[in-house]
């Protein structure tokens, strides 16, 4: 009989895999960051306990393309400053990813809110234009000129923060207490210029960010990267805590606050 592909692996299958993965070589990303103050409450607003706001209302935006083997990927990043035992990081609201392979592994693995979209990086010259969208709305769009060459920052470690969840089956709430992450990343940079422009925020049900205005620009960059990642759980979240923010990672939180009709066959 010809192998069953949905059936099981075996334990040398699954053992090559594993190896594989902690094989990887480095992958380099070409990104446009912008950095911002935004309104101090809005910014403590959008923290689920028990992360906290830091001593800054900052706004980091990373939209990168990233050269993985086989096919380009589009990955961006929205995320506030924030601190949780005494480790100060960032907390993304919202992670679009050009490809479902890239989306699947953050949010099952580590909790990370992706969500397929459309991200972009381009250069013309010194013309710089990046940008985020969903649902044909560019909610974020970084603009402007490079100029500068920037000398190279050391390699350094970031921390994000993370909350991973089962929503309820019977749309109570959550199967179990989530639980925070902490994911550490270890970056180091080959190419790093300034770049004199601006941010736009875009109005989106789907992607409030413009909540999170631009009330002093900072640094905008362009530069080539690459990164690891590891994540280990820190802590359980009692769920009440955190329902009131559950639809962060949604499109329509009638997802997860509704139960499913009675007579539901269970249709994906």
């Amino acid at each position: 009989m010809a192998r069953v592909r949905y059936g099981a692996r075996t334990e040398a299958e699954i053992a090559a895999a594993r190896t594989a993965s902690t094989r990887l070589p480095d992958i380099w990303s070409t990104g446009v960051v912008a950095l911002w103050e935004t309104d101090p409450d809005a910014l403590a607003a959008v923290l689920p306990p028990p992360l906290k706001p830091t001593g800054r209302p900052l706004v980091r935006v990373n939209i990168s393309k990233v050269d993985l083997p086989g096919y380009p990927l589009g990955a961006g990043s929205f995320a506030v400053a924030a601190s949780h035992g005494g480790v100060d990081g960032w907390y993304p609201l919202v992670m679009p990813m050009t490809h479902e392979r890239a989306l699947t592994g953050g949010r099952e693995v580590f909790g990370e809110p992706k969500k397929l979209g459309e991200v972009r990086v381009e250069r013309d010259g010194s013309a710089v234009r990046a940008w985020m969208a969903r649902h044909d709305i560019a909610f974020v769009e970084v603009r402007g000129r490079a100029g500068e060459a920037l000398p190279l920052p050391e390699p350094s470690r970031k921390t994000d923060f993370y909350f991973k969840f089962l929503p309820a089956v019977d749309g109570s709430g959550f199967d179990a207490d989530p639980v925070l992450v902490h994911c550490v990343r270890h970056e180091k940079v080959r190419r790093l210029e300034r770049v004199t422009g601006d941010v736009v925020l875009r109005d989106s049900m789907y992607d409030p960010v413009a909540d999170l205005p631009v009330r002093r620009l900072l640094d905008i960059t362009i530069g080539e990267k690459t990164s690891d990642q590891r994540g280990k759980v820190v802590e359980r979240v009692g769920g009440e805590a955190l329902l009131p923010y559950v639809h962060q990672r949604y499109d329509d939180p009638r997802q997860v606050h509704d139960a499913p009709p009675e007579n539901s066959e269970g249709a994906a």
